[in-house]
């Protein structure tokens, strides 16, 4: 087989890698990233320690160690990357802290797992048969029916997590260590790092840990924080709803999650509608149940409008779903699902707490045509009906029929009503059941169901997108504008009295409280989650006076979108207490009651202030094992000590340790503190970022509340959902290992910066290693040979270029500081390469300034060393040959103030040439279509070009503008197109008045009202004569005649006249 020397495919991308480690081994030696606040003895002073010191501190949600980083943290770390690299370049003593959260139940559930997996399949999981598992699995699918489509799709794919160890890359005999807990926190973050590093990251690693009691210096601060919460009256103790996985016996909170984070309890009124007389098939299966006899069973609905209630003309189930009939007391017994038994079984609803049993099981079909009371139903008894959209994973599975107010009833009760033989029921059990009014609204009058369904021609209750827009209609008018037709409270609105109604059906006895989850939430060990109503430690979010200095937070936060803000705003509105400590999983113990641990969304909110002194407490110890350089204990560090340090209280005289000390690191925090810039994906706002926010009012004073919050969306790989079970999915190895670090942040920076989604494109990594390659390669020529480039004055060229490259560093300067990075690649680099090119192509006859050749590839490389530092460094020190780390060096400002004039006239050359071609292609692809042209124009041969040159615009259009202008409101900067037309008048006859009007007034209300001055600020002649060589060069014209509009001659007056200033006509022709 013959071999070739063709270079690797990779050759490019390879070459680029090479860069990477002589970079970071210089920043690891420098400890580059290393900073540090300044010495007490540097500066004593704190009042202006920021403005002789300037300071930026800038960090991402610290990520949960049971796996590796993957591309989405990456994306958000980038966030603060560029920024922190910016932030360097304007002079600031620019701080990236990363610590790693091992808080909560993740870790430990998967420990768990892998011992009851040890405990099946062996210590090395030697007893693993797949095929064997497989078939048992089918055996149990055929049992059960049910089920069958769930676990037969999971038939011999089943994931086991000594099996997503493995694809973790960890050997099947190692895995066995991963069965304890505490073996994870030491196992992956010092690999986080590894890759952190990898990727070029300017962490100051000295100020890493990890959380919870494994470091106890970290487990110091958070009890310090929560004593002082609890000092303060923040956290509070008492019963409430919270999610709870029975399985975990806790609070099931948003980090506990597989699914369903950000859904909390959602409350109703549980309406007991009473058993009056069992319907015959139910009297069938439930006559011979000895548990039933002696008891009163009610039928349990759960509703949301109580005030509605009024209004009963039946009960609806669902017909296809088994209910059960659930013990309460020695009297007392609910029919309802098992999901909700569940629920109420843990809300001091039953007797028993906890206790779910179960006395009967019937199909809803049994129960339809029950009689049952309805409790302030007007009529005496309603009957038990079918409803096909009943669901069971909501409420009760029993729902209350109020057809006047809810068109989902209404129009399944006059389907009943149409068809009783179809649906299986007796005619009388709803013939004579009329909607009863009960509220009125000023726009659907006294029966608002029927109303809207007439309206929106509603004619079953299979029309269910025209029914869930009926819902939304009715459910807004009836609450806001409602006002009471029946009852009690006649006269008054829905609004005032809603909560009266609901309190008196509870005090009743006809109804009670019941809650339950929003939404599906599965716990990380696989449970479905209640809502249990428990005594329990809170965080007490939503108190009046914490939410409204938390809202003058958030006046002063820079939150860089205003989506952000909106998102922050709806949370305060709606957040509420929230359970703080839990009794299993990894983390802190509750310090004045430690049978609980601090939760793991409750142990992260200030953690940025534990950053500022890390590093002198363990420097570098991820886990608080090695004490740091000032030589004190995590037992020394008492809470008076923290108090001090945070200066929140004062020196405490017995605490062991010099005062010295504790002033360094007061002078740390001092100094880092308030927090500039936080970055998490958007998904945190309702949790994480608003507790951060919360918690931050409470300890500390408003001079250290954090400056700014940036929020991103999730990254999309190739515009799909990265997911490892459809293997769209990359770790931030892989993308250095695939990529290289610089490709790969280069395509991150490109992925977006809004809070939509962003989209991380394999195309675009792959075209920034060649862009990169390329560049590297042009800048090696060029310093090759720069002592051959032109010296001397500056031509025209040189002007255009320096000029370009000064406006463009002004907005890469102004993208990076409003962290918009798509931005500053455009400008800084897309735009930049392209100012270059035009630059060189124009200067192929005279060769480019070699001053300017120098001066562009420092530019270049200072525009790209916040998102590409590995390359950066290289130039710098070998090719540029300077001293010292880019990453330090000042980013660049223009040299001057940028010349307009001549950006204009270089652009107006571009624009000319581009015509003259266009019109040359146009002409050519007629003659190949067989179109009719006035010439034999050949391309190819000797030809020359004729451009006319107007000094005035035609007087149609000075009379349009000036007429425009008395339409044109400044304030506004709009036009009002209304008193345009009438003041043009007679000139729209002119079929070329509007569309001139029109691209005028786009130019003029996106530019300004200096756009109706449409004089040019160059001479046009004397930029064409400049740049007849350019066009020779570019067209191949030769002669080129350069004529004044009124120096034509008559046969090129048609041609002429066409010209306006700025925008030349032109002639060309064969020789």
């Amino acid at each position: 087989m013959a071999t070739t020397n063709e270079p690797p495919k990779t050759a490019k991308r390879d070459a680029l890698r090479a860069l990477e480690g002589k970079a970071r081994q210089m920043w690891d030696e420098t400890k580059t990233f290393e900073i540090d606040a300044p010495t007490i003895e540097e500066h004593a002073n704190s009042a202006d320690l920021h403005e002789l010191y300037p300071k930026y501190m800038a960090c991402m949600a610290y990520p949960y160690m049971n796996g590796r980083l993957h591309l989405g943290h990456a994306f958000t770390l980038s966030k603060v990357e560029f920024a922190i690299a910016y932030e360097r370049m304007k002079g600031k003593r620019a701080l990236f802290p990363q610590g790693f959260h091992v808080t909560g139940m993740p870790i430990k559930a998967c420990a768990d797992k892998l011992l009851r997996e040890m405990e099946k399949f062996g210590k090395a999981f030697e007893n693993y048969d797949e095929a064997e598992l497989a078939k048992e699995l089918s055996e149990k699918a055929e049992v059960n029916k049910n089920v069958k489509s769930k676990v037969a799709a999971k038939t011999g794919n089943v994931t086991y997590q000594f099996q997503i160890m493995e694809q973790l890359g960890i050997p099947r005999d190692e895995i066995q260590k991963f069965a304890d807990p505490y073996y994870w926190t030491t196992f992956f973050p010092p690999l986080a790092m590894k890759d952190l590093d990898a990727f070029g990251s300017k962490i100051d690693w000295r100020r890493t840990f990890i959380t919870t009691d494994a470091n106890p210096y970290y487990d110091a601060f958070v009890r310090w924080q929560m004593n002082k919460m609890k000092l303060k009256n923040k956290v509070k103790f008492g019963e409430r709803y919270t999610v709870y996985s029975i399985k975990d016996q806790q609070p099931c909170m948003d980090h506990d999650r597989q699914s369903g984070e950000a859904l909390g309890p959602q409350e109703y009124t549980a309406i007991k509608m009473t058993v009056m007389d069992w319907s015959n098939k139910a009297k069938e299966v439930l006559g011979q149940v000895k548990e039933l006899e002696g008891k009163t069973v009610h039928m349990v609905a759960a509703t949301l409008r109580p005030e509605t209630m009024y209004g009963q003309t039946n009960c609806f189930v669902g017909p296809d779903i088994t209910y059960g009939i659930y013990n309460v007391n020695d009297k007392d017994a609910f029919l309802i699902t098992e999901r909700a038994a569940r629920n109420m079984a843990h809300q001091k609803i039953y007797a028993q707490e906890g206790v779910i049993n179960k006395l009967a099981e019937i199909k809803g079909s049994d129960i339809v045509g029950t009689k049952i009371h309805a409790p302030l139903s007007t009529y005496v008894h309603v009957y038990v009906l079918p409803m096909e959209t009943v669901s069971p994973t909501k409420g009760t599975g029993v729902v209350t029929s109020v057809p006047s107010d809810s068109p989902d009833d209404f129009a399944t009760v006059m389907d009943l009503k149409k068809k009783p033989e179809y649906y299986k029921i007796e005619p009388e059990w709803i013939a004579d059941y009329e909607p009863i009014p009960i509220l009125e609204t000023p726009t659907y009058g006294i029966l608002t169901a029927p109303t809207l369904c007439k309206e929106l021609k509603i004619n079953s209750q299979k029309d269910t997108n025209q029914l869930a827009k009926a819902k939304e209609l009715a459910y807004k008018e009836s609450f806001y504008q409602g006002v009471m037709v029946i009852g009690k409270y006649k006269g008054s609105k829905v609004q005032d009295v809603k909560g009266k109604i609901k309190d008196e059906l509870i005090a009743s006895g006809g109804a009670f409280v019941y809650n339950e989850p929003e939404g599906l939430i599965m716990s990380r060990s696989g449970d479905e989650c209640i809502v249990a109503l428990m005594d329990q430690w809170y965080l007490d979010y939503g108190e009046d006076t914490w939410k409204a200095e938390t809202k003058k937070c958030l006046s002063q936060l820079n939150t860089f979108t205003n989506e952000t803000r909106h998102q922050f705003e709806q949370t305060l509105d709606w957040l509420n207490q929230w359970a703080c400590a839990r009794s299993f999983g990894l983390g802190t113990k509750l310090p004045w009651d430690t049978q609980y641990l601090v939760e793991s969304l409750s142990d992260s909110t200030i953690y940025m202030a534990y950053y500022t002194v890390a590093h002198l407490l363990h420097g570098g110890s991820l886990n608080g094992s090695q004490v740091g350089p000032l030589g004190i204990t995590a037992e020394q560090m008492k809470d008076e000590v923290w108090d001090y340090v945070f200066k929140l209280g004062p020196y405490p005289e017995n605490c062991g340790i010099p005062q010295a000390s504790l002033d360094k690191m007061q002078r740390e925090f001092d100094y880092f503190y308030p927090l500039d810039v936080r970055v998490s994906g958007k998904d945190l706002i309702p949790n994480h970022l608003t507790f951060f926010l919360y918690n931050h009012t409470a300890m500390f004073p408003e001079e250290k509340w954090p400056q700014g919050v940036r929020s991103n969306g999730h990254l999309l790989l190739d515009s799909k959902k990265m997911s490892k079970s459809t293997g769209n999915f990359m770790t931030i190895a892989d993308a250095v290992d695939k990529y290289g670090a610089d490709a790969a942040r280069f395509a991150l920076a490109d992925a977006g910066d809004s809070v939509e989604d962003a989209n991380f494109e394999d195309a675009t990594a792959n075209a920034a290693i060649l862009r990169l390659f390329t560049l590297l390669e042009w800048c090696e020529e060029q310093v090759a040979k720069v002592d051959n480039l032109r010296t001397g004055e500056y031509d025209f060229y040189d002007r255009v270029f320096i000029n370009e490259l000064n406006k463009l560093l002004k907005l890469t300067d102004e993208a990076y500081a409003a962290t918009y990075y798509r931005d500053a690649l455009k400008y800084g680099v897309f735009e930049f390469q392209a100012a270059r090119d035009h630059y060189q192509q124009a200067c192929l006859e005279s060769g480019m300034h070699r001053d300017l050749v120098l001066k562009y590839i420092e530019l270049q490389t200072l525009t790209l060393t916040p998102v590409c530092p590995h390359w950066a460094e290289h130039v710098w020190h070998e090719l540029l040959k300077k001293e010292g780390t880019v990453t330090s060096v000042a980013f660049p400002q223009p040299s001057a103030p940028v010349d307009e004039s001549i950006l204009e006239a270089a652009d107006y050359i571009r624009r000319t040439i581009k015509s003259i071609r266009d019109s040359e292609l146009s002409l050519q692809k007629k003659k190949k279509k067989g179109k009719q042209v006035e010439s034999d124009y050949k391309p190819n041969a000797p030809k020359s070009l004729k451009i006319f040159v107007a000094n005035k615009f035609p007087e149609w259009e000075e009379e349009v503008l000036t007429l425009a202008k008395t339409g044109y409101d400044e304030a506004t900067g709009k036009f009002d197109d209304l008193k345009v037309r009438k003041a043009l008048g007679a000139l729209l006859k002119n079929k070329r008045v509007m569309p001139f009007y029109q691209a005028q007034k786009r130019i003029i209300e996106n530019a300004g009202p200096s756009a109706f001055d449409r004089a040019l600020k160059f001479d046009e002649i004397a930029t064409l004569n400049t740049a007849t060589k350019e066009f020779k060069r570019a067209l191949g014209f030769d002669p080129i005649h350069i004529v004044k509009v009124e120096d034509s001659t008559e046969e090129d007056k048609r041609t002429a006249d066409n010209s306006a200033p700025g925008n030349p006509s032109f002639i060309f022709k064969n020789e």
